[in-house]
């Protein structure tokens, strides 16, 4: 594994430069109001340790966006701040402050480079897609709800509660504030995104969206024709400065003490969870990313430096102020629509970022919030993908179980918990379908090869003959736990003690400890009861397992046959002995 970006300097020309440099360039005008909007939406605010800044949106953008460029393993990959982690980022400052988002980012990170490190970029993409679907929907609906006060320009004394549901009812006890002068803004916002990307589609629509508004609000607001709230409105005044380390002005004796000043780690067992959930759902859209992207360029990411990438990135970002960051789909489809070639076009996009803070940045205060909504609420409906959800809603009922439970966990209860339930539930209904694919089969009197029912051509050999005394129990499919104790309880309710068992595993790909221990007990049992057990067809990786469990020992090397016809001439063998 290496830096993608290594690979491509080796080669790196004048031509390729130029069209990085105009790629990076649009790019870093594309991101700039999505890292404003996704850091403000995140941010619980009441007081300077809950609040987290319009600026701080795209130091994240700066400093992890350059870092997975530099440390990632795809092309073209965009990293930086992203509209799924804004409800992780509202519960977790909320509830442990910045000082907590800054370690459960760093926790995340450092399991990310685990994840690369230990080569679980490909198991990654093994997720269920009902679970991945769910809960992106689920996030979709719960951003778009935590826009609503915005969008309408709603009052509300007290703030609005964290609960979905409870969200919803203060909306409605408050409908009565709605300000016309914000639901126009905010309408006006989105119809200039939607005409953008149908009739403009190089030029940034959320960008165009906030010039316009954020010109036509601060006249308005000066005439005193409107009083719409602005960014400064809610965050005072914004200053533009290089990101310093503000790690160590954070509150860290809050987390690591208890009430008595005592030393405590409940605060770090608390956030383990959602540093796990924070990996796993980077982990999965930026190779989400990765892939779409390898889709259209034609290249072939490297999953697991990916993984790495991502994760130095939240491991360094946090010390600068930053939030979580992942690979942006949308980010990424713009740097290839606009030519990308290579990483150094993620590098670009970072550096125009950084000259955009530290020249424009006070201009951000004159923004309207009903504009940010508009931007945020469109953002949602992109991530909603309610049509592929409705799609899997026809799809078999397990999955549609999945689906569901995790959509529902995700807007109701808590992302972290959707996550956990959504790959436990995902995991079950795999292993029972592996059961299902798994079968068991007993031949008492002949083998007949034109009934197999696997083979999808007709073979026209005569049967095979099993010696009397012989009985042949084939298994087809994995033998792993679910599958032994079936086989297990089968054999135990044969009543019977035939003189010898041939145990036919050709298409047995794999075997697990369970079904190992469970094949032990009935060679034991076979050998109380004066059976002897002959093993026919193992593959390769199965026998290796079984050499290591000591099984040529146990039923002697001879009892291990290549193929059913010499199981049954060594069966044949014994019973003339006999």
């Amino acid at each position: 594994m290496k830096p993608r970006i290594l690979i491509d300097l080796r080669h790196y020309s004048k031509a390729l430069f130029s069209a990085d440099l105009m790629a990076g360039l649009v790019v870093g005008i594309v991101a700039l109001p999505l890292a404003i909007a996704f850091a403000i939406a995140a941010s619980p605010g009441g007081d300077a340790e809950h609040t987290i800044g319009p600026g701080i949106g795209i130091i994240t953008a700066i400093v992890a966006g350059l870092i997975i460029s530099l440390f990632g393993g795809s092309r073209v990959q965009i990293g930086g701040p992203t509209g799924a982690f804004i409800v992780i980022i509202y519960g977790v400052v909320a509830k442990f402050g910045l000082s907590g988002l800054l370690v459960a980012t760093v926790l995340a990170g450092i399991l990310l480079v685990l994840m690369g490190l230990f080569r679980l970029g490909s198991v990654i993409k093994f997720i269920p897609y009902p679970i991945v679907v769910g809960f992106t929907s689920g996030i979709a609906l719960t951003i778009f709800t935590t826009q609503v006060k915005d969008l309408l320009g709603l009052t509300i004394e007290g703030g609005v509660p964290a609960a979905f549901i409870d969200k919803w009812a203060c909306y409605f006890r408050n409908i009565t504030t709605l300000q016309w002068d914000a639901i126009i803004v905010s309408v006006v916002s989105i119809a200039i995104i939607v005409a953008s990307a149908r009739w403009m589609k190089r030029l940034p629509g959320s960008l165009l969206a906030i010039i316009v508004t954020t010109a036509v609000v601060y006249f308005t607001n000066q005439s005193g024709l409107t009083h719409i709230a602005t960014i400064g409105d809610r965050f005072g005044a914004i200053t533009a400065s290089l990101p310093s380390i503000t790690a160590f002005q954070l509150d860290w004796a809050a987390l690591f003490t208890d009430a008595e000043g005592h030393f405590t780690l409940t605060t770090l067992n608390a956030l383990l969870p959602t540093a796990f959930v924070i990996a796993i759902l980077g982990a999965i859209e930026s190779l989400l990313s990765a892939t779409v992207a390898d889709g259209v360029t034609g290249d072939h990411h490297d999953s697991n430096q990916e993984l790495i990438g991502q994760g130095i990135a939240n491991i360094v970002a946090p010390f600068f102020g930053g939030i979580p960051a992942t690979g942006a789909i949308a980010r990424t489809m713009t740097n290839i629509n606009n030519g990308a070639r290579t990483c150094i076009a993620g590098v670009v996009h970072a550096l125009v970022l950084l000259v955009i803070f530290l020249l424009a940045m006070p201009l951000a205060a004159y923004i309207p919030m009903p504009t940010l909504a508009g931007v945020l609420v469109v953002v949602s409906y992109n991530m909603s993908q309610w049509r592929t959800f409705a799609q899997l809603t026809h799809r078999p009922k397990s999955d549609v179980v999945v689906l569901l439970v995790t959509f529902v966990l995700t807007v109701v209860f808590d992302l972290t918990i959707a996550i956990e339930l959504g790959l436990v539930l995902a995991c079950l209904l795999f292993m029972r379908r592996m059961a299902e694919v798994s079968q068991l089969s007993i031949f008492t009197k002949e083998i007949d090869p034109n009934a197999d029912p696997v083979a999808d051509i007709p073979l026209h050999e005569e049967a095979l003959i099993i010696p009397e005394g012989v009985e042949v129990y084939e298994i087809n499919g994995p033998f792993f736990f679910g599958v032994a104790n079936r086989f297990e309880e089968m054999t135990a309710e044969m009543q019977d003690h035939p003189a010898i068992r041939i145990i036919r595993m050709r298409r047995v790909p794999f075997i697990d400890s369970t079904g190992v221990h469970n094949l032990e007990n009935l060679c034991l049992m076979s050998q109380r009861d004066g059976t002897q057990i002959i093993l026919s067809g193992v593959q390769p990786k199965v026998r290796a397992v079984l050499e290591r469990a000591g099984f040529p020992a146990l039923i002697g090397e001879e009892n291990i046959c290549s193929h059913i016809t010499l199981a049954l001439d060594r069966a044949a063998a014994l019973r003339q002995k006999k």
